[in-house]
């Protein structure tokens, strides 16, 4: 038997499976019915511990073609059941065994419900898995002292530029701590695709010569990676522009807006968000710990296009000036669902209508 134990003293007793090791992270819950595999593989969790509040995790297996990332980053998982015999025709292994081999503990059997609603009402708050026995008290006040980690969108970025060749536009994605599913998204519209790190340079992006510039997902503050926020105010009105996730708020922030930490974050493939010019809704997959303040908005060239009709969150922004949008939400929507692919779309158009306008002032 093993213990989930939180900084506020709360402690759940379970199953442990997957690795026996103790650790920390900060503890957030993910309401998706599907896509535990690309939740799990999913960068922007690096340093969590991940409780799935669906019942039966594990059942269709693991399958290597559903992951977006090659190493998982997530420190643990937590489910109130794991599907013993896995039944699915593209299984390749086990929950557990996967977990196993990648070094991550989980606990089953537990109160998964109740542990959603304390997290809802206590906020986003560190844990411990461990064996049973260990000191509470002494354990809780760890938690509580436990120091922010800053460095982890360098754990999971790109350590050096790669290209996936296309025939198209030529794109470069700087890595946050990239889904595979943007990739995906471009390579399937025949992008040419540069995947540079997190900390490359205004100046040696625009040596590539790129027609767009996407920025994307990541874990942790965006105020912690202040070498992007630098280099997205240089490329902005020489390059198009696209953000999704972390590559959101950090254009944000590079616009002169401000983001904070929210109660208990945003984390499942069900989230409704309206897009206030079309008045039309969609269902967004969604990841992430901090938002975009809205009244942060006023007096700077973004303007608010898109929010949560659950809690009024900024969910989208665009450039009143330069060719630059970009969502909160991922519109690669891994595993689902699909509503916001057209977002790509979107993208290379916004870049096609940039090129037409230059070559218009060229032969003015």
């Amino acid at each position: 038997m093993r213990q989930l134990i939180l900084e506020n003293g709360t402690v759940f007793t379970g199953e442990g499976f997957g690795s026996n090791q103790t650790i920390t992270g900060e503890l957030v819950f993910n309401t998706g019915m599907t896509g535990y595999q690309e939740v799990i593989t999913n960068p922007s969790n690096c340093g969590k511990i991940v409780m799935m509040t669906y019942p039966l995790i594990g059942n269709y297996g693991i399958n290597r073609d559903d992951f977006e990332t090659v190493t998982p980053s997530i420190h643990g998982f937590i489910v109130k059941e794991t599907a013993e015999y896995p039944s699915n025709f593209r299984n390749e292994e086990s929950l557990d065994s996967y977990l196993k081999a990648n070094n991550i503990p989980g606990i089953s059997g537990i109160d998964t419900r109740k542990l959603t609603k304390i997290i809802r009402s206590y906020g986003s708050m560190n844990a411990m898995i461990a064996d049973e026995g260990e000191p509470l008290e002494e354990i809780a006040k760890i938690l509580r002292n436990l120091p922010v980690k800053t460095d982890l969108v360098k754990q999971v970025s790109a350590v050096k530029p790669y290209v996936v060749p296309g025939r198209g536009k030529r794109i470069v994605l700087v890595d946050f701590g990239m889904k595979h599913g943007i990739l995906r998204e471009l390579t399937k519209r025949n992008c040419h695709v540069t995947v540079v790190p997190y900390n490359y340079s205004a100046e040696s992006i625009l040596r590539l010569k790129p027609d767009g510039i996407m920025l994307t997902n990541g874990p942790g503050d965006p105020k912690d990676v202040p070498e992007a926020i630098e280099m997205i105010r240089t490329v902005l009105g020489k390059v198009p522009v696209f953000g999704v996730c972390l590559g959101h708020q950090l254009l944000a922030l590079a616009c002169g807006a401000d983001t904070e930490k929210m109660k208990f974050g945003q984390s499942g493939g069900n989230y409704p968000v309206k897009d206030i010019r079309t008045d039309k809704s969609y269902l967004t997959s969604q990841n992430h710990s901090y938002t975009v303040i809205k009244d942060s908005l006023i007096n700077t060239d973004l303007e608010l296009i898109q929010q949560s009709l659950n809690d009024g969150s900024v969910q989208g922004i665009n450039h009143k000036k330069f060719a630059a949008f970009s969502v909160q939400y991922h519109p690669e929507s891994s595993p689902g669902p699909e509503d916001t692919n057209y977002l790509f779309d979107d993208f290379l158009h916004m870049i096609k209508q940039t090129q037409k306008e230059k070559e218009v002032q060229v032969n003015a």
